[in-house]
Order: C-alpha cells, then structure tokens, then sequence
C-alpha cells in the first residue's frame, strides 16, 4: 500500500521548500499549500478558511510550516483552529508544527503568538509533534542587511543573543519526526553556535567588505533583557552542524567578499 501524501503548509517560504525537498528526496509524495495556489500547490488560505477543507483530504500526516507576517494572530492562531479542526474531521493522525525555541521565555510579541498557536495544536485532538527550532540563518541575514543599511555604522541591540541554524537542517528534522509517531514536545534544535547580534553582524560586514563599524545600543525592557539573557537559546547540546560563516560564504557572490578574506 502506497502511503498517503504529507501536506506541507507554508510550502513555499524559506523552511517549507526545504521539507518538500527533503520529503521528495525520502520518496514521499506531498501537497503544497499555498494562499495564492500557485502551480503546483493547492489553494488553502488560513486567514479566510478558504480551500483547507479541500487541502487535508486524503493526506495522513501535516508539516504545518506556515504563518502570517501580516495579521499574524488571524493566520497563525485562528488559521490553525481551522485548519486542526478541519484536520480532525478528516482523520489526520499526526500533525507536526514547528516552533520558535524560547516562546514560554521570552515576552517578544511574535513569540507569543507561536506560544498561543502551540497550545492550539495541543488541544487539538490530532495527535501532534511540536519541535522549536532556534532563528534561521535567513532571518539573521535579512536583520543584519537591514542595520547595516545606515551610513557609517551598522547600528545592533547590544548584547543580544542568537544560535542560528540552517533552514535545511531544521527541515531534515521535521521530516524525521514527521514521518514517525507523534511525539508531543520533541527536542529543540539550534544552531552550533551561540553570538551576539554584534558578532554576527561584524562577520556579515567583513564577508561582505564593508568597513563600517559596529554600534551597539542598549535597549531597555522585558523584551531586550530576555534577549540579552539568551532566553531563545536553546538550552541543551548544539544540534546544528553549519556556521553562520558558512551559511553566508554559501549565500555572498565571491566578487562581494573582497576585504579581510584574503
């Protein structure tokens, strides 16, 4: 008996490719879900209910991948009630939803909005898996570009702590415990290393060439001291295995690296 297709929702964005990769790579077959339903995937819009009735027939087991960067309490907290509750009417048996390592630690208003969306899959009456993962080295990336923006000086939150992963690896392991029993609260995964935003930038700028410095400012509150405080760090051994200089001499054309990899 063939097994029956896993749904990956949020299939498109920087982590759901890679699980549909990884999960085409093991043989399995898959369903994208994607708002828009682009080629290729089918429609399923977690913000209006649209299409996710449709999305879930059929399949036995959902990669649940996606979430909202606008109404991001609708899509990812509401979105999954219906989404879960659809699940169950259709007899899913198992349901794996990544996670942010640090949500039940850290007050960070997007945080808690996972910390939320995580106790919706837990009531949910669909067997689940919940795995948090540390920050990817694409959002890490896409912060320092952006600080880096200012003229001169790449301006930082001081102090503030982060171990990022690879995306890829993070997906290798939801594929892994998505294609075994469910498993409540597995294992966090983070990155192999554990860096201020300071030091991560200073190595985007000399990957990069530039020869701003770094500014770092203290920023007050619950938010910046949890950060500070390491607690999205995840708290057992590393479990990622590619550096952040090696994620971004992957990512950088050689012609940008042009000063201090000589």
């Amino acid at each position: 008996m063939e097994p029956s297709e896993v749904l990956v929702t949020g299939g498109t964005g920087t982590l759901g490719r890679r699980v549909v990769e990884r999960l085409l790579s093991e043989g399995r077959g898959v369903r994208v879900m994607s708002r828009g339903g682009r080629p290729g995937t089918v429609r399923g819009n977690l913000l209006t209910g649209e299409g996710i009735e449709e999305a879930v027939r059929g399949v036995d087991t959902i990669i649940h991948c996606a979430s909202g960067r606008r109404k991001t309490r609708q899509i990812d907290v509401r979105g999954t009630e219906f989404l879960l509750r659809k699940a169950a009417q259709a007899g899913i048996s198992h349901v794996v939803y990544v996670s942010i390592v640090g949500v039940d630690r850290n007050p960070f208003v997007y945080y808690q909005v996972k910390l939320d969306t995580e106790r919706v899959v837990e009531r949910s009456g669909v067997p689940w898996t919940i795995l948090r993962a540390t920050q990817f080295h694409d959002l890490i990336l896409a912060i320092v570009g952006i600080l880096s923006r200012v003229p001169l000086v790449a301006a930082v939150p001081k102090g503030f702590l982060f171990q990022p992963v690879d995306a890829r690896e993070v997906a290798g392991r939801l594929v892994e415990v998505a294609l075994s029993d469910p498993a409540g609260r597995a294992p966090d995964v983070g990155g192999p290393e554990v860096r201020t935003l300071a030091d991560l930038a200073c190595a985007y700028l000399r990957i990069t060439g530039s020869a701003k410095k770094i500014l770092e400012l203290p920023l007050p509150g619950k938010t910046a001291c949890a950060f500070r405080e390491g607690a999205q760090v995840a708290p057992g051994p590393a479990w990622g295995t590619t550096t952040w200089e090696e994620f971004l001499r992957s990512r950088i054309p050689p012609t940008e690296a042009r000063v201090g990899e000589a």
